[in-house]
């Protein structure tokens, strides 16, 4: 309810806007935290281990961490101006997106892979300090499920803790800890693959189908040394071979500007036609001041007017073989033809998700080593053959062999053809 409207504003009940709060936010949250206990549970951290120093750890780490400063100084301000509408709303929007969909996502091989060590360690250090401080801010709008969460989370570690989150300390901001520069570049990486990846969804082709290029316009000198940095995070995250950096200025990307009919209707009423003509003349400079600043003044009939980013449509136009998207002054073009060794690759990614999902409906720990069989198929002895080595070290498979007898196993259909296949544990 808190976070749907204001507390002294009237409010409708609706079970359904009650469900797509659980869901979105409780539900994600608890998700979040059943991926930290698991893993946490297999290597026994309990963080009797001393603090990992902010400046030691990963760059994921000081992200989040940086992230989540930047948010108690959001929320305190929001509770001490009365107003636990905002601060529920932006908790819900840092555990979604920030935490749940970018930094488990991409810690998720540190807590699957590798030696109990440093860096696992300083990643359920983070993610533990990350879901106690949420607890805490949370705490004074949703009372028994922060309770619960805390209790859950202390109780079997080595440090300090109260009987309950109400008799905690309420987090105060280590203003050292916040990495604004860090923030606005992980945060660019954000949208870009948010981007990348609808373009995807657009034209069809899964995530696991690896795809040769993007560009992304930098507007300047400062973004295009942001987005060079996280060319790498960019590849893994939009499964793709190179990330190419382009100057906004450069003819390759077109954009285009529309008025906004709706809004200016409103706003102009009978004026609303020289508007148009005004916005109709805009050129690439008029463009990037807007998407860069969210509005532009201009001399309109002897006064000064303003028109939002809202008053307008910033459009890019499609290129041959690249389908192209813009958001938040960001725009890009994803390259969508396939060759015949992408085709290829995508097969064997496709090959590792059927295995996985055969480990988890056959029980197995995420550690346990495994042997796979396939009956002999052509088209996948020929993918596996290719691509072994990342098969084996995706699924922890130490052998891969083919056998014909093999019929009474799991049967699964890959491109059109039945393909049986056995997994035990070694």
């Amino acid at each position: 309810m808190i976070s749907n409207s204001n507390p002294w504003d009237n409010l409708k009940f609706e079970l359904s806007g009650v469900m797509e709060v659980q869901r979105k936010f409780f539900g994600t949250l608890y998700n979040t935290y059943s991926f930290f206990s698991l893993y946490a549970n297999i290597d026994k951290f309990c963080y009797q281990e001393a603090s990992i120093s902010i400046e030691k750890r990963p760059e994921l780490d000081r992200w989040i961490i940086s992230e989540l400063n930047s948010l108690i100084d959001q929320i305190n301000k929001a509770y001490n101006d009365y107003d636990p509408t905002k601060a529920a709303r932006a908790i819900s929007f840092f555990v979604q997106e920030k935490l749940s969909n970018w930094y488990v996502r991409l810690s998720r091989r540190r807590f699957w892979k590798g030696a109990y060590e440093k860096d696992k360690i300083s990643g359920f250090q983070t993610l533990y300090d990350t879901l106690l401080t949420i607890a805490k801010l949370s705490a004074p709008i949703a009372p028994f499920y922060s309770d619960i969460l805390y209790k859950d989370l202390v109780s079997n570690t080595k440090n300090k803790s109260f009987e309950s989150v109400h008799l905690s300390k309420f987090p105060i901001s280590k203003k050292n800890q916040i990495d604004l520069p860090l923030e606005s570049r992980i945060n660019k990486a954000r949208i870009i693959t948010s981007l990348a990846l609808s373009l995807r969804k657009k034209e069809q082709i899964k995530v696991r189908q690896p795809l040769k290029k993007l560009m992304v316009s930098a507007r300047n000198n400062k973004e295009k040394k942001e987005i060079e940095l996280i060319k790498d995070q960019l590849c893994s995250e939009i499964n793709i071979k190179e990330v190419r950096v382009i100057d906004d200025e450069s003819n390759i990307l077109i954009k285009e500007i529309k008025p906004n009919y709706k809004n200016l209707g409103p706003k102009y009423g009978n004026e609303m036609k020289d508007i148009v003509n005004k916005i109709n003349s805009f050129g690439l400079k008029q463009i990037k001041e807007i998407e860069a600043n969210g509005s532009i003044s201009l001399l309109f009939k002897g006064k000064n007017i303003t028109l939002d980013i809202a008053d307008v449509e910033i459009i890019s136009k499609d290129i041959d073989g690249y389908a192209v998207a813009s958001s938040q002054g960001i725009t890009v073009a994803l390259d969508i033809k396939l060759s015949k060794n992408l085709i290829n690759e995508g097969r064997a990614r496709e090959i590792v998700n059927r295995l996985q999902n055969l480990r988890k409906d056959s029980g197995f720990k995420v550690t346990d080593k495994i042997e796979i069989t396939f009956s002999k198929n052509r088209i996948i002895e020929e993918i596996i053959n290719k691509n072994k080595e990342y098969i084996k070290n995706e699924t922890l498979a130490k052998k891969i062999t083919f056998d014909q007898s093999i019929k009474s196993e799991t049967k699964v259909v890959f491109e059109k053809k039945e393909t049986y296949i056995k997994i035990k544990k070694t």
